[in-house]
């Protein structure tokens, strides 16, 4: 692993240099594979946000049926292996330790030769584990966009785009309209699509797509409830789920008749499907309030970009009244938009401003200074451990610690348990 992270940077370390245009090379790293996913039925997921939470959930409701399911997602918390899971009943288990180091032997000199990103390395080491353990369907999560990246070169049963913001403006387009271009790109001809969330903006363009591919065409808020289920039906209770939920019940609407499904089942397995999957950092308690210690209750969350924290932001409001006070231990990569940010933030909390290990972290003191010109005021800690301490040390059991704006700041609250 740390040959692979130093001779193949992440985009979640290093940022937008890792970001490599274009399908060529994971289209010839597919072809020496021997085209792995043409062995197994996929779905694809594409999205700004809920990409992720949609892809747990159909998971484990697929697996829940019956299905041996492959789920690959991006980016990982703690573990490499966190993207690549086979899902079965109400388990799963991530790809082996020394089947990664198997593909990573048996692909050396091509990996030295092309020079492929990391994403496209491990879009190629999932597609060949599902291939190998036979799976019956894969959920595939796209890395940034659609139309280049790694993952379109698979044909899938369904498309699914849960929504657009604006994020890796550099990479997608400036407008919702240019990025819905792009995540429309993995609409498939003749491959149904689901779409979960639109705006005038970018609906035009989802139908345009899906005219010129000859693809049906689903808008989630259009479509007949299939679920019915609440998110207080879920172990995943952030409130945006709502709206995956929605999405998710669309796509089983579609899913159904194709692959004979049970809906009871398949509910029951998303009501499950952060345990069923492995899913982390979704609205998820770290630890419940401790009167005994006088510990207060510890949430945290992923959601990184201005799309995402508003919901997140939304919901620490919404929920503020229920403690006596709440601490946001706060902390960014430097190239998101304090502008667009800041506004979006809740005002009735206490910040703990910092950073992680992280070249792309924004330095703790310098976000502190900046959210204070916003009217965040809070102090800055340059490590997580001290961040938590110090929220620990200003709370009790009625209070609240939230953790987030980060998935390199969540990690360390996972690392630090």
């Amino acid at each position: 692993m740390n040959w692979l992270f130093s001779q193949f940077p992440s985009y979640q370390k290093v940022g937008k240099v890792a970001y490599k245009p274009g399908i060529e090379t994971m289209e010839a790293f597919d072809a020496a594979l021997g085209h792995p996913h043409r062995r197994f039925r996929t779905i694809h997921v594409a999205g700004t946000n809920g990409k992720g939470s949609t892809s747990h959930m159909l998971a484990a409701g697929l697996a829940a049926c019956g299905l041996k399911v492959g789920l690959y997602t991006s980016p990982h918390l703690v573990d490499f292996r966190e993207r690549m899971k086979m899902v079965e009943g109400d388990g799963f288990r991530m790809i082996s330790k020394d089947k990664v180091e198997d593909f990573l032997d048996k692909w050396r000199d091509f990996l030295v030769l092309n020079h492929p990103s990391l994403f496209e390395i491990t879009t190629a080491m999932a597609f060949d584990f599902f291939a190998a353990e036979n799976v019956d369907i894969a959920v595939i999560e796209t890395g940034l966009g659609g139309r280049l990246d790694s993952t379109n070169v698979i044909t899938p049963i369904l498309s699914i785009i849960t929504n657009i913001g604006l994020e890796h403006c550099e990479h997608l387009g400036y407008t919702l309209a240019a990025i819905a271009g792009e995540k429309a790109g993995i609409i498939k001809p003749g491959v149904p699509a689901v779409v979960g969330e639109f705006t005038p903006e970018t609906r035009p363009v989802f139908e345009a797509k899906a005219a010129a591919c000859g693809s049906p065409l689903t808008f989630a808020v259009e479509a007949t409830p299939c679920l019915s289920l609440k998110v207080a039906d879920l172990d995943l209770p952030g409130d945006y789920q709502e709206r995956n939920l929605c999405t998710l019940s669309a796509a089983v609407g579609i899913l159904q008749p194709m692959l004979g499904l049970d809906l009871e089942a398949f509910r029951n397995g998303v009501r499950h499907a952060a345990r069923n999957t492995g899913l982390h950092g979704r609205w998820e308690t770290l630890r419940e309030a401790d009167p005994v210690q006088h510990k207060a209750q510890i949430i945290c969350d992923t959601g990184h970009n201005a799309h995402g924290l508003r919901w997140v932001a939304e919901q620490v409001d919404r929920i503020s009244c229920d403690y006596d006070n709440v601490v946001f231990i706060f902390g960014l990569t430097r190239e998101k938009d304090l502008d667009v940010i800041a506004p979006l933030l809740p005002r009735n909390v206490h910040y703990i401003f910092t950073q992680a290990p992280d070249p792309r972290a924004f330095p703790f003191n310098e976000l502190a200074n900046i959210m204070s010109d916003y009217g965040l005021a809070g102090m800055g800690v340059a490590s997580f451990s001290s961040a938590l301490s110090l929220a620990d040390s200003l709370t009790g059991e009625k209070d609240l610690i939230f953790v987030g704006g980060s998935n390199y700041i969540v990690k360390q609250l996972f690392e630090n348990e």
